[in-house]
This record gives C-alpha cells, structure tokens and sequence, in this order.
C-alpha cells in the first residue's frame, strides 16, 4: 500500500512539473513579439515621435532674415513627415490583415491604401524638391495625393455608413455648419485669382521656361517634359483638393457623431482628429504657397499637422484593434468557461 501510495504521488508530482515549465515558457516566448506591438508601446512611439516633430519644426522652421531654410531642416521635415505616415501604413495594415477588427476589413484597407499613397506622394514630392528644387503646380506626386484622398474617404464612409447613422436635427445642422465653415475657409486661403476660369487681362501672361537653361540645374528631361504636359491640369487638380477636404472634413465630423459614446469612441474620434489634423496642414499650405506667389518652400511650422494626421491615425488603429481582440478573446473564455 505504501509502494503504491508513493508511486501515485510521483506521477502526479511529474505531471505537475510537466505542466509549470510549458506554460511559463509560452508565456515568456510570447512576451517580447506581443510588448513590441502592443498598444501602449506603439501609442508611447507615436507620441515621442510628434513632440520631437513639434520642437523640431518650433526651433528651426523660422529662418533668419533675408535667409532661406537650410538645406539639412527639409530632409529633416521629410524624415519627421514620412516616417510618421510608414508608422501609420504599418499599424493600418495590420489591421487590414486582422479578421477581428469589429468595423471591417474594408475599412481598413481603404485607410492604409490612403497612407501609403501619402507616403509614397511625399517621397515622389521629395525628388522634385529637393534633388531638382522644381516648384511646379502640378507633378506626378499629385496623383498619389489624389489617391490619399480617394481611399480615406472610401475607408471614412464605410466606417460611417457600417453604424446606420440616425442623426438628428441638430447633428444634421451640425454638419452643414462645418461644411459651410470648410467651404469658406477654403475660398478664404486660396488663391483669389483660382475661382476665375478666364485669366485677368491685367495678369500678364507667364514667360516660358528654356528647357536647356533649365537642364543645367541636372534636372531630367523626362521631368520637364512631364511638368509640362501636367501644367493644364493644374485648376482641375487644386480644385479636386477643395473638394476633397471639404468631403472629409464632414466625414471626420460624422465620425465623431457615429461612434461618440460608444466602445470604439476613442479610436475613431482618434482617426477624426488625424482628418482634422490633415485639413489644417493642407489649408496652411494653400494659404501659404498662394501668397508666397508660387515660391513657397515647404516645412512651415504648422506642416506638423501632417505629422499629427499620420500619428492620430496609427493611434486611432492600435486603439481599435486591442479592443477588438481583446472583445473576441473574451468572448472565447466565455464560451469556454460555460462549456
């Protein structure tokens, strides 16, 4: 009886043992992947990214008189902007993949395929300006940009249009405020010779530009071809822009209508505040490049808001997506404890 006693309380000492050192072992083989992509780690990343960004562009965007801004501030811009807008194609993609995500797949994918078309315009903007300091008023970057528009409105209105929005009087007048708000500002920052289709007779006519002067700045001739034939869509392509931001400034508005109170609040009055972010920075450089004449150079200090729409953005996507795993692992341990 003692043998057997003693056998019984070796196995299941074994047993026991064999169970501790599997489960402590996953636990710590699964940390680190789960700490480096976890909500608090990306959220803390995006937001040392946008107060470097922030001193960044307050210290340095103001040139000294009579001075241009040094060469080394717009890479450092471009570095601040661009990585910010990889960051937030990442997280978003992320969810792209994720079956989990509560407001869709689609929704998603609409918003990343609108990042990565910003980034990509950025890098193409980047070329033009930096390597061959062309300034014209329409480039092939323009197409990527028209893209970024394209996609976060297609990705906004399906978030918008999945709640079955029901408003009432007074969010309806909502909207039509900021709509009216979004229009005027609009008119206000752009150029005032862009709302006449004919040209004034007392604007001289522009001189044309020597392509072989041109050429000795090692610019391409491919480009200068390209800038020339994009030229006449220029009126067409600033006055998608208009639009665009508009449509998204009301779809950011009903974002913030749809999903206010909810258990998504927080990440979509994220994505809001990001869309917001993006229609400050855009009505800036209207404003700017169109009392600049044309001769604007890019990295004012309110361009940080387009470092604010990515990083809101990614913030916006980490948020929804620990929510939604987190409601579906729940759910499982649910069922599994019932069962």
């Amino acid at each position: 009886m003692v043998a057997n006693e003693e056998k019984i309380f070796i196995i299941k000492k074994i047993k026991l043992d064999e169970n501790i050192p599997m489960s402590s072992t996953s636990e710590k083989s699964s940390t680190p992947t789960n700490s480096l992509f976890s909500a608090q780690t990306i959220v803390i990343i995006g937001l040392v990214w946008g107060v470097v960004s922030l001193l960044f562009f307050l210290l340095f965007s103001v040139p000294l008189p009579g001075e241009d801004l040094p060469f080394w501030y717009s890479i450092g811009t471009y570095i601040s902007e661009l990585g910010a807008f990889l960051l937030a194609t990442i997280v978003c993609f992320r969810n792209w993949q994720s079956p989990q995500m509560v407001s869709g797949r689609n929704v998603w994918m609409g918003i990343t395929l609108g990042l990565l078309s910003f980034l990509i315009a950025g890098v193409v903007f980047g070329f033009w300006e930096l390597l061959w300091e062309l300034d014209p008023d329409v480039s092939p970057a323009d197409l990527f940009y028209i893209l970024t528009y394209v996609f976060l409105g297609w990705g906004m209105t399906l978030a918008v249009t999945s709640k079955r929005l029901n408003l009432e009087f007074w969010q309806w007048g909502v909207l039509g405020g900021v709509a009216v708000a979004g229009v005027a500002l609009a008119i206000l920052v752009a150029d005032p010779t862009f709302f006449n289709l004919l040209p004034s007779p007392d604007v001289p006519a522009l001189e044309e530009v020597d392509v072989e002067e041109v050429s000795t700045n090692l610019v391409p001739s491919w480009v200068m071809i390209m800038d020339e034939k994009l030229e006449p869509f220029a009126y067409s392509v600033n006055l998608f822009y208009i639009i665009a931001d508009v449509f998204l400034l009301i779809i950011a508005t009903a974002l913030l209508l749809a999903f206010w109170g909810g258990r998504f609040s927080q990440s979509w009055r994220m994505v809001a505040a990001g869309t917001f972010s993006l229609y400050i920075a855009d009505m800036y450089f209207k404003w700017a490049d169109s009392h600049a004449q044309g001769e604007y150079e890019s990295g004012g200090l309110l361009e940080v808001f387009f470092v604010f729409t990515a990083i809101m953005f990614a913030i916006g996507a980490v948020l929804e997506y620990d929510i939604s795993t987190r409601s579906r692992q729940s759910r499982r341990s649910r069922r599994s404890s019932s069962s």
